[in-house]
C-alpha cells in the first residue's frame, strides 16, 4: 500500500490492484498549489472549503460523504459519524476506514474531541492512523496525542497543521511530535506499508505534502 500526502487533510491512498482513494481534496484558494491528482473515489469528511473540492480530482467514480457502510470493488469503506462539537453546536464530520484487506486506513477528518474507548473499540485495530493535530477546528496536538494513545495503531500520520502559504492559522506539527515525546520522526514523500513489515510500536511518519514539494502527478 503506497500512501501519499498532498497538504492539508487531502491524501491518495492505493494498493496493487485495488481502488484508489483519495481524502478531502482542496482548492487552491486555501493557499496551496492546485490539485493534480487522480482517484477512483473521493471522500469529503465535511463540506466546507479547504476538504471539498471534489472537481480538483481526476477520473474519479465515487464520492462519498456521509456515514455509512460502502464496498468499491473489494475494498470496504466505512463512514463514521465524528460531528464536530463547539458551544452546543454540532457540525457534520465524517471518519473514513478504508479496509483493502490485509491493512486498513482510518482519516479522522476534523475530529476536536477524544471520543471514547467504546467508540475507539468499535473500530477495531487499525494499521495507518490519519490524525489532524494543529488545532483550529480540529484536535489540538495533547488530544491528538490522546487518541493515538488510545488507537495504538502501527502508523501514525498527522495533518491539518501549518504549512508555508496556508491561509488560516494552524499550530505547527512540531507541538504534536512533543506531545507524543518524538524528537526524531520518521519522514517520507510516500508511505509504503506491507503486512509483513509492521511495527511493532505505533511509528509516527512526518510526511513531505506533495503539492508543496513537487505539484506533480502521482500515478496519472
Amino acid at each position: 500500500m503506497d500512501i501519499t500526502w498532498y497538504g492539508h487533510s487531502c491524501f491518495r491512498i492505493t494498493d496493487r490492484g485495488q481502488i484508489t482513494i483519495v481524502t478531502d481534496p482542496f482548492a487552491e484558494d486555501i493557499g496551496l498549489p492546485a490539485l493534480k491528482v487522480k482517484g477512483d473515489v473521493v471522500t469529503v469528511s465535511h463540506d466546507v472549503p479547504g476538504h471539498n473540492f471534489v472537481e480538483g480530482v481526476r477520473g474519479y467514480q465515487y464520492v462519498i460523504y456521509r456515514a455509512g457502510e460502502y464496498e468499491i470493488g473489494d475494498v470496504f469503506i466505512t463512514g463514521i459519524a465524528l460531528d464536530y462539537v463547539a458551544e452546543n453546536v454540532a457540525r457534520p464530520n465524517v471518519g473514513f476506514l478504508f479496509d483493502y484487506g490485509s491493512l486498513n486506513v482510518l482519516h479522522l477528518g476534523d475530529l476536536n474531541h477524544v471520543p471514547d474507548q467504546s467508540s475507539i473499540e468499535k473500530m477495531g485495530q487499525v494499521n495507518v492512523l490519519l490524525i489532524p493535530v494543529g488545532g483550529g477546528n480540529s484536535l489540538k496536538a495533547a488530544e491528538a496525542a490522546e487518541v493515538v494513545a488510545l488507537f495504538e495503531p502501527n502508523y501514525v500520520v498527522p495533518m491539518h497543521y501549518g504549512l508555508p502559504g496556508l491561509q488560516f492559522d494552524l499550530e505547527s506539527v512540531e507541538k504534536f511530535l512533543k506531545a507524543m515525546g518524538v524528537s526524531k520522526p520518521h519522514e517520507a514523500e510516500t508511505l509504503k506499508v506491507s503486512t509483513s513489515d509492521l511495527p511493532e510500536q505505533t511509528q509516527v511518519v512526518v510526511m513531505t505534502p506533495m503539492a508543496l514539494s513537487r505539484n506533480t502527478e502521482n500515478g496519472g
